[in-house]
């Protein structure tokens, strides 16, 4: 038996609703749904035997795959280390049409980059951009805008 596809990709956030404006207003996903989890199969999948999470589900613009988010009200967590060279960190790549535009229009309404998008200029990719923004729990995210093709 072998993975045959995925279905969503999850994130534990501080504040859900500071998040859910954040990919829902500024980033354009689409909320699906939102509710409180203490279900027991929810507390057994995630080895937290009386946990309450506050959860959204969004579907990524352009695709069927969809972004939870999860705000753990019990047991609160603690912050983490999220520097992208750190094993266990991963990103999300969400695909735009400009970068350039989609860059200083986020910049302007005060988003966080590491960097400014900057042109791949090797390997499969060459001719393609790329940014990391930092949602606000410091979470990297990569905007990526394809090589446009000849």
């Amino acid at each position: 038996m072998k993975v045959s596809g995925a279905h969503h990709t999850s994130y534990t956030v501080s504040d859900i609703e500071r998040s859910k404006a954040f990919y829902c207003d500024l980033l354009g996903c689409e909320l699906l749904w939102e509710r409180e989890i203490v279900e027991k199969y929810f507390r057994d999948i995630v080895a937290f035997p009386d946990s309450v999470v506050k959860a959204a589900e969004l579907r990524i613009p352009g695709t069927d795959h969809m972004l939870e988010l999860f705000e753990y009200v019990h047991p609160r967590g603690q912050k983490q280390d999220l520097n992208t060279n750190n094993p266990g960190n991963s990103h999300l790549a969400f695909i735009v049409d400009d970068l350039q535009a989609f860059y200083q229009e986020l910049k302007a309404k005060g988003v966080k980059f590491k960097s400014e998008p900057i042109e791949v200029d090797y390997g499969d990719n060459a001719g393609a951009w790329g940014v990391y923004v930092v949602d606000p729990d410091g979470i990297s995210m990569e905007l990526f805008q394809p090589a446009k093709k000849a």
